[in-house]
């Protein structure tokens, strides 16, 4: 998906009614946004998902029943409906490494915490739901360090990758470890911005790789970039 569906089907799910009724006031005063439904956990945001087909599913981490990492996982890997899958955007009041690296790698595409501001939170779903990955400011450089401390060297297949990968390719694999939007990497080398996104698109599916984090900590990996 290289552009964002129009409207944006949204689908919140958080156990604090007040929560809800706030998020779902301040996404409908921001086209083209549409709140399509909401739940109160996890299990219910599966059925919720699976009837209403909303293409973001805004979810908390702590829920009755079945909290969000657990309901993003059981959501992604069970969806064998003929529709895209919905993208799964966390909003949680705690950002701690757990959480962060547990919904990643439960297919969340985006994680913010709830002390984002209105048009943060609207820009992430927007981002989440045109097929790009969304992280709170500070989470993105705290993962790749980690990572850093704790990189062994690349695997074989990992090497090859870099092989698939043309000169252009890597110009822009060195930008996004570099923390560059694509906004930026469209000024740094006289591209346009949509054919930023789109190249990054096309690597991330090259390497079978989901977001920009897992292809910045690729790059360092692989050699193809350094922490400043």
């Amino acid at each position: 998906m290289f552009g964002a569906p129009d409207p944006i089907r949204v689908l919140l799910a958080d156990d604090d009614v007040v929560v809800r009724t706030g998020l779902a006031a301040l996404l409908a005063r921001r086209p083209p946004i549409e709140v399509v439904g909401e739940a109160a956990d996890g299990l219910s945001a599966l059925g919720a998902a699976l009837s209403l087909r909303p293409h973001v599913l805004v979810m908390d981490v702590r829920m009755p029943v079945m909290d969000g990492i657990t309901a993003t996982r059981r959501l992604l890997s069970d969806w064998t409906t003929p529709e895209p899958r919905p993208r799964v955007l966390i909003l949680s009041t705690f950002d701690s490494d757990e959480y962060v690296h547990s919904a990643l790698r439960a297919g969340a595409s985006g994680f913010l915490r709830k002390d984002a501001s209105p048009d943060e939170i609207a820009h992430a779903v927007r981002v989440v739901a045109a097929g790009d990955g969304m992280l709170s400011p500070g989470v993105t450089g705290r993962l790749i360090q980690q990572t850093v401390r704790r990189m062994v060297e690349p695997e074989e297949s990992e090497l090859a990758g870099t092989e698939l990968l043309t000169r252009r390719d890597v110009e822009v694999v060195r930008l996004v470890a570099s923390g560059l939007s694509n906004a930026g990497i469209a000024a740094e080398l006289g591209l346009s911005e949509p054919s930023v996104k789109n190249r990054v698109t096309k690597v991330l599916a090259k390497l079978g790789l989901d977001n920009r984090v897992q292809l910045a900590i690729f790059a360092l990996k692989v050699g193809l970039a350094r922490l400043s």
